[in-house]
């Protein structure tokens, strides 16, 4: 697990209407930062300030909250992080906190050894399955009681199911219940091939017909269904967009990219509320996001790069929150929203409270 950051290190700071927002929308939000080892959760106290709650986790990674979690509008969260999948559960009622503070408290409940897989994005099917992406094998899969993973689907142009990242595949759009579309650096056969391809080889597939529906990007992630439009961010650019697909026939046809939103970043971890997207920042510092269009336009709007959350309108196309990190910490891998939760937090599945904390179903609403 990476070293865990001094407070000192790192400084936090916020948009002026970010609690009043969070408070209008009821909701919080929550995120992690594999380069930190952290899962951040960025809510509102009692006092009427913003509350960040860490928690420490091994390399946490893709995020996907689900309606199968609590009482009182908090969800379930599983979260690929290193070597595992995890699923948290919030233990909390609608009327408990914890220190009079936390209004969900979400616990480790359910772990996958899977051995390291490099595992990206992950969503919840509708048979309740974990599907996420496996970098490290190019394919999708799902947990497994006897193996690391059961694969559910590969793309056509890898040639098998090796130990070999090739086309660097990252980002899973859930439709329905059903994995839908997924994108990758590039569609490289061969080890490593992706990197040679990070300026334009980037891809968007369609899983239900497993054809490359949009190309030429920069290595695009976090690709999302929101109001039957497909979006992604095509991070190498720094651009936030939709799928513009053509008709043809009764049939669908390729689709192009079509920017929406620059932001100051390379871009990964959407989320949607509403008319709102929640896009996550990391500052651009090493070799494999250096050399990418991203530079000249940070250059040509005179602009440095973010870590953080943007919070941008829709209907506008502009920032109209955020929040910033500043310091130790430069790089964000995924962003959920969390809806009917004020003020959230984390147990870490190697802490002492993990191991002192004991719920049963016949506890007393209130006794937290």
């Amino acid at each position: 697990m990476p070293r865990a950051v001094e407070p000192e290190e790192v400084q936090y700071s916020v948009s002026g209407g970010l609690v009043s927002r969070f408070t209008k929308l009821n909701i919080s939000i929550v995120l992690t930062s594999y380069q930190s080892g952290l899962l951040y959760f960025v809510g509102r106290n009692k006092d009427g300030g913003i509350n960040i709650h860490q928690a420490a986790m091994p390399k946490p990674m893709g995020l996907c909250m689900d309606d199968t979690g609590g009482p009182g509008g908090a969800t379930g969260l599983t979260m690929t992080a290193g070597f595992q999948i995890m699923r948290f559960e919030n233990i909390l009622q609608a009327d408990q906190a914890i220190n009079n503070t936390f209004d969900a408290c979400y616990v480790p409940r359910m772990v996958h050894i899977t051995g390291q897989l490099d595992a990206h994005d992950v969503g919840i099917d509708n048979q309740g399955r974990a599907v996420f992406v496996n970098t490290r094998f190019n394919c999708l899969a799902v947990p497994s009681t006897k193996y690391s993973f059961e694969m559910v689907w590969k793309p056509s142009f890898i040639s098998g199911l090796v130990d070999e990242d090739r086309c660097h595949l990252n980002g899973l759009a859930m439709e329905n219940g059903i994995p839908r579309y997924v994108t990758a650096v590039s569609r490289s056969d061969t080890i490593d091939g992706w990197r040679d391809r990070r300026a334009d080889g980037g891809i968007v597939i369609d899983v239900l017909n497993d054809t490359i529906v949009c190309e030429g990007l920069s290595m695009p992630h976090s690709p999302r269904m929101h109001n039957g439009q497909l979006w992604l961010l095509n991070a190498g650019t720094g651009e936030l967009g939709i799928v513009e697909f053509s008709k043809g026939k009764g049939k669908q046809l390729k689709g192009v990219f079509v920017p929406k939103v620059f932001c100051p970043g390379f871009l990964r971890g959407l989320s949607f509320h509403d008319n709102l997207a929640f896009i996550g920042l990391s500052k651009p510092r090493y070799k494999r996001f250096e050399g990418l269009a991203l530079d000249q336009k940070l250059k040509d709007a005179d602009s440095e790069p973010w870590c953080g959350i943007q919070i941008i309108d829709l209907n506008t196309g502009t920032c109209v929150d955020w929040f910033r990190i500043d310091g130790k910490i430069s790089e964000l891998y995924d962003v959920e929203v969390i809806t009917g939760v004020a003020c959230p937090m984390a147990v870490s599945p190697t802490s002492d409270e993990a191991a002192s904390l004991i719920t049963h179903e016949n506890m007393q609403k209130g006794q937290s």
